[in-house]
């Protein structure tokens, strides 16, 4: 994980590497970080959304983009990615350049999840963690 960060305590988890890069499972919260360059659609996240079924069932959690390389989430299927039955209920993603801000924002009008931009992972995990202790 290129998450290097004394101010967090991130050791219980589960890692999993999938055809679009590498998924890091805690008990409520997801961290992605994708592959440099992959175009993500409904088809090939598929992999990824069976193992968070296994792991999460159907608890809500968080997912943490951690957006460290560029990469492309096709809008086309949005439509798809709202209706599929995750129980997301915080959608944080983390931005180390303001392209992947503006990106975030256009991304923001066609995916209906609970969002946010943060551009450091503690932050993202906080307020992650104060979203789904507010489900509760």
């Amino acid at each position: 994980m290129t998450i290097n960060s004394p101010n967090l305590n991130l050791k219980n988890y589960t890692h999993a590497k999938v055809k679009l890069g590498s998924l890091y499972l805690f008990e409520n919260f997801m961290i992605t970080e994708f592959d440099e360059g992959v175009n993500i659609n409904f088809e090939n996240f598929s992999d990824a959304a069976e193992l968070i079924k296994i792991h999460y069932k159907n608890e809500p959690f968080g997912l943490i983009a951690n957006r460290t390389n560029s990469y492309s989430l096709d809008l086309s299927d949005a439509h798809l990615a709202n209706k599929t039955g995750l129980n997301i209920k915080a959608y944080a993603v983390v931005v180390y350049r303001s392209l992947s801000k503006s990106i975030f924002e256009i991304e923001s009008h066609f995916l209906k999840f609970n969002r946010k931009a943060f551009n450091n992972v503690e932050n993202a995990i906080a307020w992650t963690n104060s979203e789904l202790s507010s489900t509760h």
